[in-house]
């Protein structure tokens, strides 16, 4: 009876050895759901500990329980426990004397969104917050990347294997830096110049310095871009007589040139989409216009690639193209605060 007990939270157990292997001498603090996710409760995750670390910067290291099967066996495949991975983050550390709770709700809206649309986070992915990602805090973190700890590593249960995934906190124009170049290469430089990277509230943008700047444009040069999707709020395609117009939000403007050029310009395709239209780039000897399932088909040669990125300018304003069959649209942007104010007007 004892064995089979132990079996059932093999996965859990799992998770608990991997932190008391790095924390040998501390205990961590667990902030356990309440009402379990499968009864109705709002927390997918079963809790979240809490490590103090002294690590490269002294700091709060998180971990999440429930992203795998923590107990029986559910899914039908034996080698993968549950999404693949458990969620860790790392918190710089004040004086104070208690963990901030932010961080374990972040997690849990992190499992949320995963549970809800079944989307899986993987080493190099990143995710844009919609704002500070800690409400009601003055940071310029407004996204998160995803990296495999480099403390944790991976972890084989009866229940199969899994990945600890570092969410690590990032600037707007980090992640459109991170985007254009390949997102774990982009997140070891970080780590050149934040130990751990861990997550600092009150630290500028990375891309301001000089170094790590230079070493990203290296990068995205020689690699291009890992990232095929791109998702835009104003987005639309429409195709009439072999012509089409492509309508988007101005401002837009350096990342999608960047991503064209580092996907499309490295012989890759590029996914856009929006809530109502999905376009694909691909790159081609010979133009190429077309419609494939719902999907607008865009085959760019060289020129024409080059035509598009120079019509993507930062002003809004109607541009045919002279060497494809598109007419580019692009139109004023407005940004809003997390409440829907529009704060500024991009035209």
């Amino acid at each position: 009876m004892n064995d089979e007990n132990e079996l059932t939270q093999a996965g859990f157990d799992a998770i608990a050895e991997a932190m008391h292997r790095l924390y040998p001498a501390r205990e961590g603090l667990f902030y356990g759901t309440i009402i379990p996710y499968a009864l109705g409760g709002d927390d997918p995750l079963d809790g979240v500990e809490v490590w103090k670390s002294e690590h490269g910067v002294p700091h709060w290291h998180y971990v999440t329980y429930g992203f795998t099967e923590l107990y029986e066996k559910e899914s039908d495949d034996p080698e993968i426990s549950g999404y693949g991975f458990e969620l860790t983050f790392r918190l710089k550390r004040g004086e104070e004397e208690q963990p901030p709770v932010w961080p374990v709700s972040l997690l849990q809206n992190l499992a949320r969104y995963v549970f809800s649309s079944g989307n899986a986070f993987g080493s190099g992915h990143h995710m844009d917050a919609n704002g500070p990602i800690a409400l009601e805090t003055d940071t310029r973190l407004t996204a998160l990347g995803f990296r495999v700890d480099p403390e944790l590593g991976e972890a084989d249960t009866p229940n199969g294997h899994f990945v600890f995934l570092q969410a690590v906190g990032l600037t707007a124009d980090e992640m459109a830096a991170m985007m254009c170049w390949n997102g774990e290469k982009f997140l070891a430089e970080l780590e050149r110049r934040i130990p751990l990277c861990v997550t600092d509230l009150s630290r500028p943008s990375m891309m301001e310095d000089a170094a790590l700047r230079a070493a990203w444009q290296e990068g995205m040069d020689r690699d291009g871009s890992s990232t095929a999707f791109f998702y835009m709020d104003e987005l639309g395609a429409r195709l009439e007589n072999g012509r089409v117009t492509l309508r988007l939000g101005a401002g837009h403007d350096r990342t999608l040139t960047r991503m064209l050029r580092a996907r499309v310009g490295k012989g890759r395709e590029l996914f856009l989409q929006s809530r109502d239209t999905a376009v694909l780039f691909r790159p081609g000897k010979e133009a190429g216009v077309c419609e494939e399932d719902g999907v607008t088909v865009l085959t760019l040669p060289e020129n024409a690639l080059e035509e598009l990125c120079g019509a993507l300018g930062p002003h809004a304003g109607v541009y045919p193209l002279s060497s494809f069959p598109m007419t580019v649209e692009l139109e004023p942007t407005a940004i809003t605060d997390r409440d829907g104010n529009v704060i500024r007007v991009i035209e």
